[in-house]
């Protein structure tokens, strides 16, 4: 017999399914494997017990579980799992929802905060799932440069779409993602104008990052930052992830040299005293969230099911 606390657990995942993932009823009936009309009450039920706002608002036991042993496995000061949809192609979905809930709550605090933010597809997605916060008393700032490598704006840079829902102050940084030597990047680090952002990024209090993998869908190469031979370079010298731009190998330590040398990003802030969430998940980027939490480049997750039960199957 079903407890009180699972038919709600199911409620929410059928409501998740339906409002989130958007899925038909009929859809969830197949991947609850339920029938039609039990899927359909169970719809209505979580919209009665006032689970379904804008998002599901009542945690799934497994989910818990889930963030809880790898909050415990890997040391982790800050852990969500969301549901997986096993019929979604889609490489946000869920996560991109959790991440904004997150940055607008810390957004929300009274006392004035710094949110650095890296770059890429999940946060694209995340900060436009935000509502408009007032909160002129925080500052964001980006860690990685938003000039592309043919002088457009880097797509995915997020704080300037930031800007559009967020009143808080704005620091973008004006460089390009990659430098073409070592010498010229540390020649814009050293400019007056970028200095400051590079300290306040140092000073962070939360940290969104997203991690890119480095097979061949690698989001460096796909955006023109590094060239087809550069990654083939990098994972010849082991990297299997990277942040802001940063390459780092299986155990998180960063590649010495090569586009290392050429990365304007600001170095991601130093975790004991930041907490540094990564938002990430699928089966592509399992190596990099690996080294990554394991490294401890990072000291938050967000990611959804499927990819928590693979990191916890690992060795």
């Amino acid at each position: 017999m079903a407890t009180p606390n699972s038919k709600l657990d199911d409620a929410a995942r059928a409501g998740w399914l339906y409002y989130v993932a958007g899925n038909t009823q009929d859809q969830i009936a197949a991947k609850l494997g339920v029938s039609r009309q039990s899927a359909q009450r169970l719809v209505s039920l979580a919209v009665a017990e006032g689970l379904v706002k804008v998002r599901i608002d009542h945690p799934i036991a497994q989910c818990l579980s889930l963030a809880n042993d790898l909050t415990e496995r890997f040391g982790l000061s800050y852990c969500e799992v969301v549901p997986s949809d096993p019929g979604s192609a889609s490489t946000t979905l869920g996560v991109a929802q959790a991440v904004a809930a997150e940055i607008e709550r810390w957004l929300g605090k009274n006392e004035p905060i710094v949110l650095a933010m890296g770059t890429g597809r999940t946060l694209k997605a995340a900060v436009e799932q935000l509502p408009s916060i007032d909160g002129p008393q925080h500052k964001v700032v980006s860690l990685t440069g938003n000039i592309g490598p043919d002088g457009s704006a880097a797509y995915y840079n997020v704080v300037f779409t930031m800007a559009d829902t967020v009143k808080s102050r704005s620091f973008p940084m004006p460089l390009p993602v990659i430098a073409s030597s070592k010498a010229e990047r540390d020649m814009l680090h050293a400019q007056a104008m970028i200095r400051p952002t590079l300290e306040l990024a140092a000073r962070a209090d939360v940290t969104f990052v997203g991690i890119g993998e480095l097979g061949p869908s690698a989001p460096l190469v796909l955006d023109g930052f590094v060239s087809e031979a550069e990654l083939l370079a990098l994972r010849k010298a082991g990297a299997v992830g990277e942040i802001v731009g940063w390459a780092f190998d299986q155990d998180g330590a960063f590649i010495d040299g090569m586009t290392n040398d050429r990365v304007a990003s600001a170095p991601i802030p130093d975790r004991s005293r930041s907490l540094v969430i990564a938002a990430a998940m699928g089966k592509a980027k399992l190596p990099a969230i690996s080294a990554a939490i394991r490294g401890r480049l990072v000291n938050g997750l967000i990611t959804d099911e499927a990819t928590a039960e693979a990191l916890l199957r690992l060795p």
